[in-house]
């Protein structure tokens, strides 16, 4: 089986660094909860989406630790550092009703509540608070808008590629 193509897929996380000597790698999570990044297998490493299974995997305090099947050593774990793990979507749960995977949003239109086109969605960014949009105008400006529904965020329509937002015009000046 092959990896996820260029336009398929999701990044859920990369490979910070190694730990010890026999080939456990640091795993940095782009999943909530964190550890369900070990759900989605396959995963695809680096550039050439080279395919790679989770042997055994923990939590310790705050790091997440993995062993990759034939990474038997610090030399092999080395040369994974940086590397991006992707999964294929359809290794992805749906969304529950009323959440949205962020590989979903960016891209979106984002417009105001009188329908003003305020940009599109360039990425996502987590605060511990609440997730922030950040919306990239058609001048190339980006301005900082709260994921927060009910609030902020009054409707998403992933269909019509439309996010639309309780947020004037003129907060982005």
């Amino acid at each position: 089986m092959s990896g996820p193509g260029a336009g398929d897929g999701v990044v859920v996380g990369h490979i910070s660094g190694i730990w010890g000597v026999q080939g456990w790698v640091k795993v940095y999570s782009w999943t909530d909860p964190v550890t369900a990044l070990f759900d989605y297998q396959p995963w695809y490493l680096g550039q050439d989406r080279r395919p790679a299974r989770v042997f055994e995997w923990r939590q310790q305090g705050h790091k997440l630790l993995a062993h990759l099947e034939g990474v038997d050593s610090a030399d092999l774990a080395a040369d994974l550092i940086e590397a991006q793990i992707r999964v294929p979507l359809d290794a992805l749960p749906p969304a529950e009703p009323g959440q949205y995977y962020w590989h979903d949003l960016i891209g979106l239109g984002v417009v105001d509540l009188d329908g003003n086109e305020l940009g599109r969605i360039d990425s996502m960014l987590s605060t511990g608070a609440n997730d922030v949009m950040d919306v990239q105008t058609a001048e190339g400006r980006h301005h900082l808008i709260p994921f927060v529904t009910d609030r902020y965020v009054r409707s998403v329509d992933l269909q019509a590629g439309r996010v639309c937002v309780d947020w004037s015009v003129e907060w982005l000046d």
